[in-house]
């Protein structure tokens, strides 16, 4: 796996609040909703450009009435095309008790980014 250089698409940063790893064209952080920057540019290109969401899995997993405690954990996995896994992480675990439900959603939102670079290689 090679990372993309700056300004490339799929090149990626910090996020100063969070830490989490972001692409470096986000203006607004997904996963702590911080802004980031303000990109006139950029505000004005995504309200003309939708979001694309290719993908969307949601499910609920409820505990039976009976029975032992469970414990879960929610693992990413990413592959490209080839099938070799180039990320994955554990998005979080816990335990569901008697009777107590949990419900899941994994969401891949793009947005097209013409004013980037595409990357150099074929690993992404």
């Amino acid at each position: 796996m090679s990372t993309p250089r700056p300004g490339t698409a799929g090149a990626t940063r910090s996020c100063p609040h969070c830490k989490t790893t972001i692409l470096e064209s986000a203006s607004i952080c997904p996963a702590c909703k911080h802004h980031l920057r303000f990109d006139e540019a950029a505000v004005t290109a995504r309200r003309a450009a939708e979001t694309i969401v290719p993908l969307r899995v949601q499910g609920t997993v409820r505990h039976p009435a009976e029975g032992a405690a469970w414990e879960y954990t929610v693992v990413l996995t990413i592959k490209n095309d080839r099938g070799d896994e180039i990320a994955r992480h554990v998005v979080g675990v816990g335990a569901m008790q008697v009777n107590e439900e949990r419900s899941f959603t994994l969401a891949v939102e793009a947005v097209p980014r013409n004013d980037l670079k595409g990357p150099r290689g074929r690993n992404h």
